[in-house]
């Protein structure tokens, strides 16, 4: 017997802010062991990208970058290909179609969660944003722990469907299911784009 819990859409709450989760080179090129081609995905932020500038609402990216060999050492000795996130590498970079500009935030990061061990929260409440709509990749990782925290942040949480990837469908299936179900509201990006403010 199946037991649907009921959930509530609560839709954008107060003031949105776009939160582009590890966009950057290393996980939107192939040519990087740790991404994969994903132009659509990419496409999608752009969109989202556009749409929070016309308005003038806050902007957020995250990077990885490893500054020293005692940063998120178990994460890194369970995938090494982390290591090429060095301060120096293209990899870090935002991908060239989603640059960031003047005003915008660029968190580093170290770990999953772009919450954890940054200033996302503090700079958020500054900008008096309630409401999160989170983008990038992965779907099964960074973005999913991103979401998790959100909540746990308490944010209202939009997960933006076609702007968020992940190099395993199944995964990217499965945890779009699971989020929707417990900690955001995945929608389409025309969704997001006709209810922002």
């Amino acid at each position: 017997m199946s037991h649907n819990l009921e959930r509530n859409s609560l839709g954008i709450v107060g003031r949105p802010a776009l939160l582009l989760v590890d966009m950057i080179n290393g996980f939107t090129s192939s040519r990087c062991p740790l991404g994969t081609d994903c132009p659509e995905v990419v496409a999608a932020n752009a969109r989202l990208l556009a749409a929070f500038r016309a308005r003038g609402l806050p902007v957020v990216f995250t990077t990885v970058v490893y500054h020293r060999d005692d940063q998120a050492k178990v994460f890194r000795a369970r995938i090494p290909a982390l290591n090429c996130l060095t301060p120096d590498s293209e990899w870090v970079q935002v991908d060239p179609a989603l640059q960031p500009i003047a005003g915008e935030l660029l968190v580093e990061k170290q770990w999953a969660s772009s919450f954890y061990g940054t200033e996302l929260d503090a700079e958020l409440k500054a900008m008096n944003v309630d409401t999160l709509i989170v983008t990038g990749l992965t779907t099964s990782g960074c973005v999913r722990a991103t979401v998790v925290d959100g909540l746990q942040h308490d944010y209202v949480v939009i997960v933006a469907e076609e702007a968020v990837g992940d190099r395993n469908a199944e995964a990217h299936a499965a945890n779009l299911f699971d989020m929707h179900a417990k900690y955001a509201d995945v929608v389409k990006v025309d969704d997001v784009l006709h209810q922002l403010p």
